[in-house]
């Protein structure tokens, strides 16, 4: 198996000037990679520019950050030959790296926008270099920019940052450094492709957490009402447990929480995250891990804010009612005095 560490750099519409494709919103201009082997060393190199054909003028948030001009990449291959030649280069059962969620994902998206055939298996898992290194060096929360990483490594800097093959041998460069073994099993899943019934639906197991995606459904009502969503079991045992907080919403209204605790192993924490399709639906992303005393300390303040706002909310409400009840009487009294 190879390791393809790869980065990609892409244009969106120009603001004010052109409203953007739904159905590609972000067009790949270009293409880097290094491949490492099992033992990460490097054993070979890609980097294709592309001529663009949806947004042919720079975004402007765009061209402050990368290093790519219009004019040049007029001479450039178009993405399906620049695609299908990524593709052959990274041969069979790719393990694919990124620092980031987001380039395996706009990958996809452009490949399907130009009809072009992959294989990718479903689900699909990777590895995001940056929650590694957060795992293994940092809280596991943080997400560090890639510059961050290579200048904590003291990665020597010899190219400039922000074009795709430079960011990914730096990508490539930080892998070779840190010490993989220890969270190596903390593969992140793709959802471009998401579960279309409960068999495809995904389950993983690691030392820390599980992580359960859903099928997608139609609200999030819906999806809060199915069982398989809500279920909590320890992840150690699955054994039954006690709900000492049932689940509850974040105040955006984006995450939901609950707490159980196991007779064997202690308090466990839920998190389910609502995130939206590339249609207009949801699926749900929850995790189930061990609680700290921490953690139940958080959890409860988190449930108190909830309330707090909850009881802020009725009250303007209740308020508003008063105030236009009294508007309507006052315009009664003043109609009945003329």
């Amino acid at each position: 198996m190879n390791y393809i560490v790869f980065d990609l750099e892409w244009n969106q519409a120009p603001a004010g000037r052109a409203r953007p494709n739904p159905k590609l919103p972000f067009e790949i201009l270009e293409i880097g990679a290094v491949k490492l082997n099992s033992r990460f060393k490097t054993v070979g190199e890609f980097h294709e520019t592309i001529k663009p054909l949806v947004y042919r003028e720079m975004n402007k948030q765009t061209q402050k950050i990368v290093h790519l001009d219009m004019n040049e990449l007029k001479n450039s291959k178009t993405f399906s030959p620049a695609a299908r030649h990524f593709l052959e280069w990274c041969g069979e059962e790719p393990m694919f790296v990124t620092w980031g969620p987001s380039d395996l994902f706009e990958l996809q998206r452009n490949l399907d926008y130009y009809k072009i055939r992959y294989d990718f298996p479903k689900p699909l898992l990777y590895y995001d270099l940056q929650k590694l290194y957060s795992l293994a060096l940092m809280d596991g929360k943080k997400r560090p920019a890639l510059q961050e990483a290579v200048e904590a490594l003291e990665i020597r800097e010899t190219k400039p940052f922000h074009g795709a093959f430079e960011d990914a041998w730096y990508t490539a460069e930080v892998m070779k450094k840190l010490n993989l073994r220890p969270v190596l099993e903390y593969k992140s899943v793709d959802y471009y492709r998401l579960p279309e019934t409960r068999e495809e639906e995904v389950y993983l197991h690691f030392k820390t957490y599980d992580k359960y995606v859903s099928v997608p459904f139609d609200s999030k009502e819906d999806a809060l009402n199915d069982k398989t969503v809500t279920q909590i079991r320890c992840p150690k045992c699955g054994l039954p447990v006690i709900h000492r907080m049932k689940w509850f919403a974040s105040t955006t209204g984006n995450m939901y929480y609950a707490l159980i605790s196991c007779p064997i192993h202690g308090n466990v924490k839920g998190k389910i995250r609502i995130r939206k399709t590339r249609g207009d639906r949801i699926f749900i992303v929850k995790t189930i891990k061990p609680a700290t005393d921490k953690d139940v300390e958080d959890l409860k303040a988190r449930k108190e804010a909830v309330r707090e706002k909850r009881h802020k909310r009725l009250e303007k409400e209740r308020a508003a009612r008063r105030r236009k009840k009294a508007a309507a009487k006052a315009t009664a009294y003043s109609s009945k005095e003329s």
